[in-house]
């Protein structure tokens, strides 16, 4: 019995020694880890090599300690854009890890559709902007992010005021009625955009180009993608950032306008234009022409200065907090701006909330939650005040023609006989009378389950939920045009407003199964992804809109909206838009061998409730293919300079659905009117005529890509060329005469291509200092190959309401963006007549001088001359100017656009400029026209441009008409502009010009404070900067901006520059804090 118990305290003290022994050798390792440069590296991992779950991250002086579980004696570390590195630590207590910098970024993983891959494994045309370079400055929304940073992708601010709209067009885009808006996601949830978002919420922007990057998106891809994906947790220490920054910002720009005696001198000359033998229309307001001298030296009001000459401001602040373990990490941020602008009453104000949980619940499954939402509140009429068809008054506009000192007894009937797009009102009132304000409020909540089934089969299921709420408040006050025409008589010339409530839900539901073949293979040689996933996505629209007329007259916006039982209710309107449901089944394959020769092929079938049954599933394949040429043998003599070359081919479509629900069969809607005798409303087709046989309209994409890394990643880039097909295109088909105004067809085929290229040098990386340089540009040509059973057609811009008539054209073999007018001939000269008919009052022209009159009006010396177009029979005019003598006179499409930029740091400070430009684009300054001609109106003000000195003269000395053949030719033979005088508004190629500009958008200046006196009270890194935004621009246009884009109702008239919101010139100073 006691050798029995002998043996067993024997073994147990066996286990014992044995266990003991065990924990003595567990080996404790203690480090720090730091960049080139010396400073901590902050959330760097650590990993014990073979072993799972066993690692941690660098705390705030970049320090870590790690209890080894094995005898692998190896730590592995890694931090996003540095080198990884594995480290021996075999009979080491601490070791001191430094790492560099990954300048190659060729590990850098790129979000794609439903997925990610590693940049050098990239097949498609694909271009990122990461959150580096969104912090380096501040903007207010990611779009602005993206202007000047990508080519082949054209950022354009339409305007200036604070709401103004974002237009984005990747590599042109194909549609010729209908909207070239690329399709936005945002974190796999689709959105109608991307400006409600903070710029430092995001992680990074990915832009998709060609048709083997975006079929994935099938019908909605054709104009590409525009991926956002936003900041998540990270496992370790809580991470807390706080940026804020204050601006002020000024007009950039105004117009020259005449001074008050040159005023008041031109609105003598024009009474006695319209009617020699009766001045009163002038001395009623001036006096006589003899005390014309009493207005030299008199300063007059600067309404653009008034208006629009307030300094705005802006604060913008934000809070990220991040943090987690490896099984639960969460990210949280809240951002607030609020922005006065420039222009009297306007304003922005947005708050932003998200939240990001991603959790681990298993060791196979994860659990993902995300919810944003964004309130936003735009007070004052600003960009989008002119999208209805009676908001016809322009703010701007009166700011420029308004009289410059008062005149007694000029009230707003003034002018003309009519009101057809406005008379002479003071700006101020009228800013007030067009008083605008909109809520939006948006709710984004997302959700997503994954399961890894068995080894590397993984499932995915995602929700999502987007609710959006507008609510639009106009006031029409007394001296819109709306008031004047619109209202039954007994409620005409008194205040209106209208409301509109639109809501609109969607709901998206997607799984995904994704397989990686590596077990099955068992090859380091190859590799086989395969993911295939099925989408549904319906989207629910509600608009309701209430009208009332007949407020007192003496309400303003706020009491109208307060008090809105106090008008007549004139309209009560309630549409639930058809249902748009969107029924998806979609796959990709990627395949790799040897990381050498690349392939990928897509597939995606849609069904849109847009299309018949017999129209309905449109299918979109691609196929892409790459191969690394620096892999292969015979260029091994190049690895000393030649980190990476690529060459990528492609192949795909895309489709697009972009019309509005409910084409399929007749709308009727119900109509309110105050013409139609005994009947206040009746129930009316809508004006767009059905069209049941509707289907795809489908871009077909041929692309070659050659991506290049060289000098150890100094120097990266890549260059692309594209052609693009879009056919069946959907086009909003004009149908007068009967009883509609359009009808939506599939018709006629559009051209894209280009050429593009993108380069960046790391130029110095030392320690202390760095330089780094990009840049980009982007060619496309754009054509129009077949419009079906038309050859041409044109298109109203309607500025200038009916006057100009069809000022845009399209034809086949030309491009989108025509403009069509009259050629300018200077003016008539006194030798252009044979004389002045006392008798009749007329200047008789020449025998083959052309007739303007029917154009122009009123034909004598000085007016304005037009070409006489050659006909067709003769080669020859026919003698008087008339609509056949209108030929294309200009294009709004650039030759080709880019940006570039320079970043340099030196011991603590950062200097970032960045530009962008356009070459050889035109623009439509509709302005130049209305501020340089009096149409049927008088008192109105005009620009410099007709100064006197400039305009030809009529006006003798002693005040009377001259009709003196020689002394006007003798009094003009200075001037170089034609009279100002004429019935209407004239389009001619001198309104077209160059709009061609190199502008420095932001130029930014920081400094950031050592992290050893910051890390001594708790803080990671704190930076202060300055910067300036629209510097300045280079340009030989005579207008507000090169850029301006101010009637938008249709894609068929681009680039005119009217009446717009001007932009402004901002400085901002701001810090960003880490701790």
């Amino acid at each position: 019995m006691s050798v029995y118990l002998n043996n067993i305290r024997m073994a147990l003290l066996s286990l014992f020694l044995l266990v003991a022994s065990g924990t003595m050798t567990a080996q404790t390792i203690t480090g720090s880890v730091k960049d080139n440069t010396g400073e901590p590296v902050i959330g760097a991992t650590v990993v014990e090599q073979g072993v799972t779950n066993n690692g941690t991250v660098t705390d705030i002086d970049g320090n870590f300690t790690l209890k080894l579980k094995s005898k692998s004696n190896k730590l592995g570390i890694s931090y996003v854009g540095m080198k990884s590195q594995v480290v021996n630590v075999s009979g080491k207590k601490s070791v001191s890890i430094t790492l560099e910098d990954d300048a190659t970024n060729l590990n850098d993983v790129v979000v794609i559709g439903y997925g990610a891959v590693k940049k050098k494994d990239l097949t498609g045309s694909v271009a990122t902007v990461n959150s580096k370079a969104l912090a380096e400055v501040p903007v207010a929304s990611a779009t602005e992010a993206l202007t000047g940073k990508m080519a082949g992708v054209q950022v354009t601010t339409t305007e200036g005021s604070p709401d103004a709209e974002v237009k984005i067009r990747v590599r042109g885009g194909g549609s010729i009625t209908q909207s070239n808006d690329p399709l936005y996601i945002v974190d796999g949830f689709p959105v109608e955009t991307i400006s409600d978002i903070p710029a430092t919420d995001i992680e990074d922007i990915t832009v998709l180009k060609d048709a083997s990057s975006t079929a994935i998106y099938g019908s909605r891809g054709a104009n590409g993608v525009i991926l956002v994906t936003t900041k998540s947790g990270k496992s370790g220490k809580v991470n807390v950032s706080y940026n804020a920054y204050y601006s002020w910002k000024t007009i950039a720009k105004k117009f020259d306008v005449l001074d008050t005696y040159d005023y008041a001198k031109w609105q003598y000359e024009l009474a006695l234009l319209k009617n020699e033998n009766d001045l009163s229309s002038y001395t009623q307001y001036f006096g006589e022409y003899q005390d014309m001298d009493l207005y030299k030296g008199i300063e007059g009001n600067d309404w653009q200065d008034v208006v629009y000459g307030r300094t705005g401001n802006t604060f913008n602040h934000n809070v990220n907090i991040t943090g987690g373990t490896d099984q639960v990490k969460y990210a949280f941020s809240y951002a607030h701006m609020n922005d006065k602008a420039i222009q009297i009453g306007s304003g922005y104000k947005r708050d932003n909330f998200s939240l990001k949980l991603n959790t681990k619940p298993t060791k196979r499954t994860t659990l993902d939650f995300q919810a944003r939402y964004s309130d936003i509140d735009v007070k004052g009429g600003g960009a989008q005040d002119a999208a209805g068809a009676y908001d016809t008054d322009r703010r701007l506009k009166y700011s420029v023609i308004y009289t410059p000192i008062p005149l007694a007894n000029l009230d707003s009937s003034a002018g003309a006989a009519d009101d057809d797009f406005g008379n002479l009102y003071n700006p101020v009132e009228a800013q007030y009378d067009n008083d605008k304000r909109t809520e939006k409020k948006t709710l984004n909540i997302a959700a997503a389950f994954g399961w890894e089934i068995i080894d590397n089969l993984r499932l995915k299921t995602e929700f999502g939920y987007d609710d959006f709420n507008q609510y639009d408040k106009r006031f029409f006050g007394l001296t819109t045009y709306y008031v004047k025409n619109v209202p039954a008589s007994d409620n005409q010339n008194m205040p209106a407003i209208r409301l509109i409530d639109t809501n609109r839900h969607r709901f998206r539901s997607t799984n995904t199964v994704n397989y990686d073949f590596k077990k099955i293979l068992k090859s380091d040689d190859h590799s086989l992804n395969l993911l295939v996933g099925h989408e549904y996505v319906i989207t629910k629209k509600r608009t309701n809109t209430n009208e009332s007329h007949g407020f007192p007259t003496d309400f303003d916006a706020d009491m109208a909206w307060k008090l809105t039982s106090q008008g007549t209710p004139y309209m009560i309107d309630d549409v639930y838009s058809a249902d748009d449901k969107l029924l998806s089944f979609f796959g990709r394959a990627n395949y790799n061998y040897k990381d050498k020769y690349l392939f990928s092929a897509t597939f995606r079938a849609d069904a849109s409730s847009k299309f018949a049954s017999n129209n309905r599933w449109g299918y979109f394949p691609s196929a892409a293919i790459a191969w690394r040429i620096s892999s292969e043998p015979f260029m091994k003599n190049t690895k000393s300079w030649l980190d990476d070359l690529k060459l990528r081919l492609s192949y795909g479509t895309a489709g697009n659905n972009n019309i509005p629900v409910g084409q399929l069969s007749q709308m009727y809607e119900l109509k309110t009117s105050s013409w139609v005798n005994n009947f206040t409303s009746f129930w009316a087709p809508s004006k767009t005529m059905a069209n049941p046989d509707l289907k795809w309209e489908t871009t077909i994409t041929r692309n070659v890509g050659l991506d290049f890394t060289l000098f150890g990643g100094k120097l990266s880039g890549n260059l692309e060329a594209y052609i693009n097909n879009t056919k069946d295109l959907l086009i909003a088909f004009p149908v007068g005469g009967t009883g509609y105004d359009s009808q939506y067809r599939n018709m006629g085929e559009t051209e894209n291509k280009g050429f593009e290229a993108t380069l960046t040098w790391h130029a110095v990386n030392k320690k202390d200092w760095g330089i780094d340089i990009n840049g980009n540009i982007g060619f496309n040509k754009n054509k129009i190959k077949d419009l079906g059973a038309m050859e041409d057609f044109g298109w109203n811009s309607r500025w200038a309401s009916t006057e100009i008539g069809q000022d845009y054209w399209l034809a086949v073999g030309h491009s989108v963006g025509q403009i069509r007018g009259y050629q300018n001939a200077g003016r008539y000269e006194v030798d252009d007549f044979t004389g002045y008919d006392s008798k009749t009052g007329k200047w008789i022209l020449k025998e083959g001088v052309p007739d303007a009159t029917p154009v122009i009006g009123t034909v004598r010396p000085g007016s304005l001359k037009l070409v006489d177009q050659p006909t067709e029979e003769g080669g020859v005019g026919n003698g008087t100017i008339g609509e056949e003598d209108n030929v294309i006179i200009g294009d709004v499409n650039p030759d080709f656009t880019g940006g570039f930029g320079i970043n340099v740091r030196a011991y603590g400070f950062d200097l970032s400029a960045q530009f962008n430009f356009s070459v050889g684009n035109e623009i439509y300054n509709a302005n130049k026209i209305e501020f340089t001609s009096t149409g049927k109106y008088q008192y109105r003000n005009m620009i410099t441009e007709m100064a006197d000195g400039k305009r030809w003269t009529n006006l003798n000395e002693d005040g009377t008409l001259c009709n003196d053949p020689a002394k006007l030719a003798e009094m003009n033979k200075n001037t170089t502009m034609w009279s100002p005088y004429m019935s209407k508004m004239v389009l001619t190629d001198w309104a077209i010009e160059d709009a061609s500009f190199l502008r420095l958008n932001t130029l930014s200046l920081g400094y950031t404070l050592p992290t050893s006196l910051t890390k001594k009270v708790g803080i990671n890194s704190l930076r202060f900067y300055v910067t300036a935004y629209n510097v300045f621009t280079i340009t030989g246009y005579s207008g507000v901006d090169p850029e301006s884009d101010c009637i938008r109702t249709t894609a068929l008239t681009p680039c005119v520059d009217y009446s717009g919101y001007p932009r402004s010139r901002s400085f901002v100073i701001g810090m960003n804090l880490n701790f």
